[in-house]
């Protein structure tokens, strides 16, 4: 009995230290992840920042002669009268 209570503490002693191991690894894994700040990244190339065109637009134009002898495109959709479907489409065929 004496024997299996060394070998206990022995595993008890490995599985400790195997924790307290794991431990310090993800501590250090953490700190350098999370605590160390990192470079900044240079860019290879500058580039320059580009300024936003102004749009204006010209109302003028709305008035002018050639727009007002333009006409309307009117698109003519023949009817058919036939009926499209069925009264119920759940029925089978």
């Amino acid at each position: 009995m004496a024997i299996t209570f060394v070998e206990e503490q022995k595993k008890q002693k490995y599985l400790f230290l195997l924790l307290i191991g794991l431990i310090l690894l993800t501590f250090f894994i953490l700190q350098r992840e999370f605590l160390f700040k990192p470079k900044t990244l240079q860019p290879l190339m500058p580039t320059e920042v580009l300024q936003p065109k102004q749009i204006e637009i010209n109302f003028e134009i709305l008035k002018s002669s050639q727009l007002e002898m333009l006409e309307p495109f009117q698109i003519i959709i023949p009817s058919e009268e036939e009926e499209i479907g069925r009264e119920n489409p759940f029925l089978p065929y």
